[in-house]
């Protein structure tokens, strides 16, 4: 646990008063001190219960908190306004009435509960940080309708930023873990209000830790700032927005928390604060897959994250594999124009494409970006060529993957078939023309090959590549294979489905059954042959 800071509690730490302090009966104690005034003082017994290092004591301490202070905001008997500093409480302890007294001594310490609070969601044992938190978010509720501040205009809006701030700051802890807390915490996310000001408050936390930092690392800190983030959706129509911790009772409908473009906006400023710092590499992974799907629809202006798309995409690897879908997404729906993009997706086409987790995805992809019938036949060929070669080399699942989608490229350029019907002389070079190693597909020389490779494969070791290369062979017809159907298939399911294949019936060999020896069949072999 955190060590604490100092306090108006002061704890002690002798083994006779931790044994005193674990036989306290807290609910007692909490019901004395909202009977009478004259047991305030209990407060103290309940809140050093909250350093006690037994777990049951601490939840129950945190219970009996939460209990004690939601009835005192209800109740409203905690000082409004900004705690005064010890010198300004002596210079105007003399002016107030017990009455002031009394809420002032109480608003101290409720702040000295909540600043407890959020040092136990730095504990080491996840139950308490789970009641703690909990606890917190039930003071924010409160908090939020029963205002703590003087509320003297009427276009105020309550809300108690400052403790969702705490929270949210505790949460993105730079040396632990909190997972498992961020999950628990994903049940308050689908509160409007509280989305809107924790997508505020991340921001801000991210832009002071990492400038700290220099913009450096911090890999535990990231990852919990990309879970929280991960778990924040926004509903696709402002008539999604009904969900509200604190309902404002004056003008809710101008609050900018029940307006859906100023959630898109904290959105975007959420995300593109946390993506301009340097991010470690697999990060960058998890960031591209959601991306497509579950930011860039949520943003106000999707094509702000043009920067960090090409980026991903210029790193090469699986990191341009998946940038490839945000990019599919703005070049589609957002007119963006990218130069010799399909110049870096030729380039991406390596051996290592057929071995990675996401080649369903990249294919899937590849197919749309190819399917225009405008391209230019030299780059289709090019394409067309490359996978060829690569197949060579190809798993099974992959080849299956690989020839319907070349035969697709031909039936959708009919220029292309040129490289299967190849027309040859007797003093034509053997060799093959293509530029396996250039990086440019207009100058690979495509054109003047042919797609011998598949001419290869058709004595592959596998009947079904086999068979699938063997197509070649025949015109190609108009409709295009459904290439989606093979984008999944697994080794092991492709080889569960050769062994589940039935086997050939037996061949009937004569139509009358033979009942005894050379009888039967009209007795043809009884006119020829005797036993005699």
């Amino acid at each position: 646990m955190a060590p604490s800071k100092k306090r108006n509690v002061i704890l002690t730490k002798t083994t006779e008063q931790s044994g005193k302090r674990a036989k306290i009966d807290l609910n007692t104690k909490v019901n004395d001190v909202l009977q009478g005034r004259k047991n305030a003082n209990d407060v103290f017994d309940i809140l050093e219960v909250l350093e006690s290092q037994k777990e049951k004591d601490v939840v129950n301490a945190v219970n009996a908190c939460s209990k004690l202070f939601t009835t005192l905001l209800e109740k409203k008997d905690l000082f409004l306004g900004k705690l005064p500093t010890e010198e300004e409480e002596e210079a105007m302890s003399g002016g107030l009435s017990a009455e002031e007294k009394y809420r002032l001594f109480m608003r101290q310490r409720y702040s000295n509960c909540v600043e407890m609070l959020l040092e136990l969601l730095d504990h080491e044992l996840y139950s308490v940080k789970e009641s703690a938190l909990c606890c917190l978010m039930k003071f924010a509720e409160g908090e939020g309708r029963h205002p703590l501040e003087d509320l003297d205009w009427s276009e105020h809006y309550s809300f108690p930023r400052e403790l969702i701030q705490g929270v949210v700051d505790r949460l993105l802890s730079k040396t632990s873990d909190n997972t498992m807390l961020i999950s628990r915490f994903q049940e308050f996310l689908e509160m409007e209000d509280v989305r809107y000001y924790v997508m505020s408050s991340i921001r801000e936390n991210v832009g002071k830790v990492m400038d700290k930092n220099k913009g450096a690392l911090v890999p535990v800190y990231q990852n919990n700032v990309f879970t929280l983030m991960s778990n924040i959706s926004i509903p696709g129509q402002e008539s999604g927005l009904t969900n509200f911790m604190i309902k404002q009772e004056v003008k809710h409908d101008d609050w900018k928390v029940a307006k859906l473009n100023e959630h898109k906006r904290a959105f975007e400023k959420m995300w593109l604060g946390f993506l301009k710092y340097k991010l470690p590499s697999n990060m960058y992974k998890k960031i591209l897959v959601i991306l497509h799907d579950s930011i860039l629809p949520h943003m106000s202006k999707p094509t702000l994250m043009i920067d960090f798309l090409t980026a991903a995409y210029e790193v090469g690897g699986a990191i341009s594999l998946l940038a490839l879908n945000g990019l599919f997404v703005l070049i589609h729906q957002h007119n963006l124009d990218y130069p010799d993009f399909y110049k870096k997706l030729y380039n991406l086409l390596e051996p290592s494409v057929f071995h990675v987790k996401y080649r369903a995805r990249f294919f899937h992809l590849a197919n749309l970006f190819l399917s225009s019938s405008h391209l230019p036949v030299y780059l289709v060929a090019a394409f067309a060529k490359r996978l060829a070669r690569l197949a060579l080399t190809a798993p099974p699942t992959a080849l299956l993957i690989v020839l319907p989608f070349i035969y697709n490229l031909i039936r959708r350029h009919p220029s292309c078939r040129v490289l299967v019907h190849k027309p040859s002389t007797q003093d034509e070079s053997v060799e093959d023309p293509y530029l396996m190693e250039e990086e440019d597909p207009a100058q690979c020389r495509a054109l003047e090959s042919s797609l011998w490779e598949i001419k290869t494969l058709q004595n592959h070791y596998h009947p079904d590549v086999a068979k699938a290369a063997g197509s070649i062979n025949t015109p190609l017809s108009a409709k295009e294979d459904d290439i989606s159907e093979v984008l999944e298939i697994t080794t092991y399911e492709l080889m569960e489905r050769d062994l589940k294949q039935s086997r050939i019936k037996t061949v009937p060999l004569e139509f009358e059954t033979a009942t005894q020896l050379l009888k039967g069949g009209g007795d043809v072999l009884g006119q020829h042959f005797c036993l005699d």
